[in-house]
């Protein structure tokens, strides 16, 4: 049986790997896509300069995924996943070296609170071999096409063929069940630092693939 697509579904966003060009571009769009973090809010509590603060952490977040990892976007470039292969989690010397003038730009006084977020974060972070997604957004004018959960399942779709988890942290209460659409479950979370916000430790063990 022939069975036609609904009219009324859009259609897959295509996904393709970012390049080193990108990289300006794409960090705008992160930092327009977590404007509403509470996690980045805590990070940034002044409005003023917020957009390029951020900015200038996810251009130190994406120099490293494109040279050890792999950055999907889309043909347009609206939105940007930052994937990190088994064993590559972590920012290398050599890029915190690279990036250090732009992190020391952005946190400012705010560094000894980037500082903990990043201990709590990695005291968290499991050991077992996976695909890490560190950082996912699309650009608020772009939102509900889809086109995150194409970003995500590009790599999903791998683990499960490969047999290997995946893991994420998750920054916003909201997108906790979001994530578990995909097959991600909370296994913990922390909160930053005397009342401040809460990041979730999501998991996602791989998937059995449907037969045919």
């Amino acid at each position: 049986m022939n069975v036609q697509p609904n009219p009324g579904t859009p259609p897959t966003p295509t996904v393709e790997r970012a390049v080193d060009s990108d990289r300006k571009a794409l960090a705008e769009i992160l930092a327009r896509a977590f404007r509403d973090d509470p996690v980045w809010n805590w990070l940034f509590p002044d409005d003023r300069g917020r957009d390029r603060r951020a900015a200038l952490v996810f251009r130190a977040y994406l120099y490293d995924s494109l040279k050890r990892g792999e950055v999907l976007t889309t043909p347009d470039r609206v939105a940007a996943a930052l994937w990190k292969p088994p064993g590559k989690w972590k920012l290398s010397n050599g890029s915190i070296l690279r990036t250090l003038p732009d992190l020391l730009r952005a946190f400012g006084r705010r560094l000894p609170a980037s500082l903990e977020v990043e201990r709590k974060v990695e005291a968290q972070h499991p050991d077992e071999p996976h695909w890490y997604l560190a950082v996912i957004g699309t650009d608020p004018v772009a939102q509900g096409r889809g086109v995150g959960a194409a970003l995500i399942r590009q790599v999903t779709d791998r683990c499960d063929r490969d047999g290997l988890p995946a893991y994420l942290e998750s920054s916003k209460a909201d997108n906790v069940p979001y994530y578990e659409r995909f097959g991600f479950k909370v296994t913990g979370e922390t909160v930053l630092g005397n009342d401040g916000p809460t990041i979730w430790f999501m998991w996602r063990d791989p998937q059995a693939l449907e037969a045919g």
